[in-house]
């Protein structure tokens, strides 16, 4: 357990491309440090500890039976998030778990019991809630500066190639991976539903379009919310050369556009004026076209926060159930699209 007002030892479970994310972002906390880190393949765990300064363990087992480890930072493939987090849980060690929170329901089902039996905290990795676009947005709906929301739009168009996939055996699996919107639009499905309140039902088409692989390559859904608003999801990874992520929330009294983070455009109606905010840039940029290019910031934070929440007793801002009402609506959208029916989601009677 996280010893309280003592820096954190953080250990990192797979060590591809989302631990680098990870470990820089623990690098920038002062209440915490990396100290161990495992991967399937021992050889990537040495290089990955000698490059940071920390150990590497051979196995799973012997991460979590260090007692300098508090905290467990999950980046395996996405279908075993479940299975080592919580293997971690029972050791009694505080997780992040990087998004999704895993590929079925059942699945996060059981993380989020086995955190809760064994008294740990759970954050599942939604980092853009800490960007400071979405911060300010989120205050304004607070407000009730926009009115009564009306209509909102998630749109997640990227780029990658077929070598990305060809990269891991997982990668565009449905059991380890998921498509386009499980993996890449899972970060602005989570803010829809985090701005709009949740999602009654999904109608929605899947197509393979530009990729060899199993999984969907371009989602498109129709969303309706408890609110009564409406609203839209796409997300490709098909969309050359990649394109900022686009979260818009309109309302009787105005509409917030926020590009990779950051307000765009902001429109208030008559009584509170207009200002049209920052012009958005064009072409591919970040994270749209190179899974490596991600901002620390936002992970960092997301990390502080889960150190705060162990202090001082409170649930992370973004729980195991926060994790789970995200992949609740991705999975909504892959059944609807494989049936050809609108699939109810949630009572959408509880508050966003």
């Amino acid at each position: 357990m996280a010893r309280v007002g003592t820096v954190n030892g953080f250990g990192i479970v797979g060590t591809g491309v989302i631990a680098t994310m990870h470990a820089a972002a623990i690098a920038t906390l002062p209440g915490a440090r990396l100290t161990a880190v495992t991967d399937v393949v021992a050889e990537a765990a040495t290089a990955f500890a000698a490059a940071r300064g920390c150990a590497a363990e051979p196995s799973l087992d012997a991460l979590l039976a260090r007692p300098d480890i508090d905290v467990v930072c999950v980046c395996v493939p996405s279908g075993q998030h479940a299975e080592v987090g919580v293997r971690a849980a029972r050791a009694g060690k505080h997780l992040v778990v990087e998004k999704p929170i895993d590929v079925t329901l059942a699945a996060a089902d059981r993380l989020i019991e086995a955190a809760r039996a064994a008294g740990v905290r759970l954050t599942v990795i939604s980092q853009h809630r800490f960007d400071p676009g979405l911060i300010e947005l989120k205050r304004l709906l607070s407000d009730g500066a926009l009115g009564r929301l009306v209509l909102a739009e998630a749109s997640t168009k990227w780029y990658r190639t077929q070598g990305y996939y060809d990269s891991a055996a997982w990668r565009g699996t449905w059991a380890m991976d998921g498509g386009s919107l499980m993996n890449q639009g899972v970060h602005y499905v989570d803010l829809l539903r985090w701005c709009m309140g949740p999602v009654t039902e999904v109608t929605a088409v899947c197509a393979t379009q530009a990729h060899q692989v199993e999984v969907e390559d371009t989602a498109l859904a129709i969303v309706r919310f408890g609110s009564g608003a409406v609203g839209t999801i796409l997300s490709s990874t098909a969309a050359f050369p990649g394109f900022p992520q686009r979260l818009e929330v309109t309302g009787t009294d105005g509409t917030v556009i926020v590009e990779d983070g950051r307000i765009v455009r902001r429109a208030f109606g008559p009584r509170a004026g207009t200002d049209p905010g920052a012009r958005p840039g064009d072409g591919a940029a970040g994270a749209a076209a190179d899974p490596a290019a991600i901002d620390v910031a936002s992970h960092a934070a997301q990390i502080a926060d889960l150190l705060a929440a162990i202090e001082e007793g409170r649930e992370p801002a973004v729980d195991g159930q926060a994790g789970r009402d995200a992949l609740e609506i991705v999975s909504a959208v892959y059944e609807s699209a494989r049936t050809g029916q609108s699939v109810c989601v949630s009572r959408g009677d509880d508050p966003p």
